[in-house]
């Protein structure tokens, strides 16, 4: 019996191998990096100033809730605009019915360029009973408002649910790169190819919740049902670090890697890899019916 036991160890070795890796093929590799833990949080109260819909808003502690009814949304923004810099919060969004919905993180200059602004976005697509959240990121460079907008959007399911607990999600935004990360991981890098493909003027930090049923869920095919209000989205651990619009030209922003030039990583790559390979549902770029005439960067 015990030679038997012997020769049945390999076997099971392997198979305690088969069930870890068949485990980890659900949840990405390691970045290596954790660029959230360089930069210390912010106040809320020291950072953000209400932008809409005041009444929507509770703070306790460090921690903000907005929320959505039929009444009215809710957003924040930074006090400094930024020309470059680190930018997150840790969010925990609301389970359930969320159609129609947009919880969101970003950054633009709407306000000081309305009709031809500049914005980074991550946003959260509100979902139906049992389907997960879609986190979207896009890019906007001089665009408007009047349907010519040009979205470089890219769109992921999360490989956790977002609603059982606050994850951290930022914007890193150099004069060469804007990197997108989730917890960490980058799920996207967009470097600067061009001038004319690329964000460059001071951009301020928002924060929102709002009904966008017209295009939010399956393009609109659901909307915001307000039998199920209120919408709540909790923010907190608030990160807004870089050079403002009035820092010196010296100022350098803080690197998504342990190279202070920027970049990533072999392994920060391998990690955003894990995630577009199994995590990604939209890509413009690989989007045949866009007119990628308007998106050169796909092709450059």
């Amino acid at each position: 019996m015990g030679n038997s036991l012997i020769s049945l160890l390999p076997i099971f070795h392997l198979l305690v191998l088969l069930g870890s890796s068949s485990v980890n093929a659900y949840w990405p590799p390691s970045p290596g990096y954790w660029p959230s833990s360089k930069v210390g949080s912010l106040s809320f109260y020291k950072g953000f100033n209400n932008l809409w819909g005041p009444q929507h808003q509770r703070m306790d502690q460090n921690d903000l809730t907005i929320w959505l009814d039929k009444t009215s949304g809710s957003g924040f923004k930074s006090v400094k605009p930024f020309r470059s810099g680190y930018f997150g919060a840790s969010i925990k969004l609301q389970p359930g019915y969320t159609a129609g919905v947009i919880t969101s993180l970003y950054l633009s200059n709407s306000e000081a360029h309305p009709g031809f602004h500049d914005e980074v976005d991550i946003e959260f697509l509100g979902t139906t009973f049992g389907k997960p959240y879609t986190l979207q990121t896009n890019v906007y460079i001089r665009g408007s408002g009047d349907g010519k907008i040009i979205g470089r959007e890219m769109k992921f399911r999360l490989w956790f649910d977002p609603t059982s607990g606050f994850h951290h999600y930022a914007i890193l935004w150099s004069p060469r790169e804007i990197i997108f990360l989730v917890d960490d991981i980058p799920i996207r890098r967009y470097p600067k190819k061009s001038a004319a493909t690329f964000p460059l003027r001071p951009m301020w930090l928002y924060g929102s919740i709002w009904d966008a049923s017209s295009w939010a869920t399956e393009n609109g095919k659901y909307k915001a049902d307000y039998k199920y209000q209120p919408f709540t989205a909790k923010y907190t651990n608030f990160k807004a670090l870089g050079c403002t619009a009035y820092s010196p030209a010296r100022c350098h922003p803080l690197s998504a890697s342990p190279y202070r030039s920027g970049g990533l990583t072999r392994q920060q790559y391998q990690a955003m890899r894990w995630v577009q390979t199994h995590n990604m549902v939209y890509n413009y770029c690989k989007d045949y019916k866009r007119d990628h005439s308007l998106t050169p960067e796909c092709w450059r």
